[in-house]
């Protein structure tokens, strides 16, 4: 027995029909399920930025601890270290390294110091400024609304952007000051930098205590955390279990709130440091992805913001409402920062016009020394010549 489909029990006018409504309407429902990701994923960023502004004029009091890597600085020029094709990792292979973290490796390091060398000369402080996000926590910091950061990065750019040493936790170090990685003798900054212009660097800085080799004060693979991480983690971590644990008016007005930007959360300790806030705190975060903690073990109280740090700082201030305070602080780095061109300007042009001074002093003495010689000789030639004709007279006499 043959069996009849629909299909073909259907004419041939009406199956070209049903063919054309079949294709329109699977058009439609592809069209449908694939309403694009990214207007999604921004209506959802633009409610979790409400909601972090919301909780913020909601408790005018709440101090909020940022925890924050690579990806805040990388507007800065400053490549992060994961990114395939852009990241520090990616880039190191010009040095030859046997793994990309080997530059960071404090075993590798005392074998051959060179990659090292080469790579803090472009990241060292001074070579970049600070980014919009940096002078949004800044702006955290001027409101009383900044408990603390941690933060992973090394180039002290937090600094830089006017947040006091005591509420920065540089819990990888920084470049701040050198030690010996034998006896541990700290040692100022300059004495490591100083290195670095030589090109090319024949020696490395070795301590004048044991003669080992001296790095800035960098957490590398196989290195403790600063003593600093752990023991103010220590303390934040029991005022947010405080601020938890009591429930009377003035605490409600401020709820903390924690928030994590431009890191993947794949470094231990820092890593585990989301997974160890109270369950009753808020925590935030913002990244292009989702990572660590927020990813594995998500609470229904999270917000999470897929943007770049810049781009966050610019509507949470809107949110808010801060714009003008914010741009007085993006006006005050503008000026120090065309201050500091303009100086160094003059400088180079001061060098220039000593130089140019200098020459044209040289070339004023030889061209005086010249002529002077020159009438110099005249004037004996014209004595000989009286000579010469006193002589022809006294002879004719």
């Amino acid at each position: 027995m043959v069996k009849t489909t629909f299909f073909a029990c259907l004419p041939p006018i009406s199956r070209c029909h049903f063919l054309s409504t079949l294709h329109y309407t699977t058009l439609l429902l592809s069209a449908a399920m694939s309403v694009p990701t990214a207007a999604v994923a921004s209506a959802t960023t633009d409610m979790s930025v409400k909601k972090i502004a919301a909780h913020l004029k909601s408790h005018p009091g709440a101090e909020v601890i940022f925890m924050v890597g690579a990806g805040i600085s990388t507007s800065c020029g400053i490549p992060d270290f994961r990114s395939p094709g852009t990241g520090l990792y990616h880039n190191l292979a010009r040095l030859r390294l046997p793994y990309p973290e080997a530059v960071f490796d404090v075993d590798f390091f005392q074998s051959n110091p060179l990659p090292f060398y080469t790579l803090a000369k472009e990241l060292y402080p001074g070579n970049f400024e600070p980014s919009k996000f940096h002078h949004f926590l800044k702006l955290f910091q001027d409101r009383n609304l900044l408990r603390r950061i941690y933060t992973q990065n090394i180039d002290t750019l937090e600094r830089q952007a006017g947040i006091r040493d005591d509420l920065v936790i540089e819990a990888h170090g920084s470049f701040a000051h050198c030690h010996c990685i034998e006896c541990g003798k700290i040692f100022p900054q300059h004495v490591f930098k100083s290195k670095l212009s030589e090109d090319p660097i024949k020696d490395f800085v070795k301590c004048d205590a044991c003669d080992e080799l001296i790095k800035p004060a960098i957490v590398f693979f196989g290195e403790d955390l600063p003593d600093s991480f752990s023991e103010t983690w220590s303390k934040d971590s029991k005022w947010l279990r405080e601020k938890t644990r009591t429930s009377n008016k003035s605490n409600q007005d401020q709820e903390p709130l924690v928030i994590v930007v431009g890191t993947s959360l794949a470094v231990y300790p820092f890593a585990s440091l989301p997974e160890e806030i109270p369950r009753k705190v808020k925590r935030v975060l913002c990244n292009l992805e989702t990572v660590g903690d927020f990813k594995t073990n998500k609470r229904p109280t999270d917000l999470v913001v897929n943007l770049y740090s810049d781009a966050f700082a610019e509507q949470l201030v809107e949110e808010l409402g801060w714009q003008d305070d914010f741009n007085k602080i993006l006006r005050a780095q503008t000026v120090i920062t065309d201050n500091l061109k303009e100086q160094l300007l003059d400088i180079v042009q001061d060098l220039e016009d000593l130089s140019l001074t200098k020459t044209e002093d040289e070339h004023s003495r030889d061209k005086d020394t010249q002529p002077q010689t020159k009438v110099h000789n005249q004037e004996e030639d014209a004595e000989e010549e009286d000579k010469s004709s006193t002589k022809n007279s006294s002879d004719n006499k």
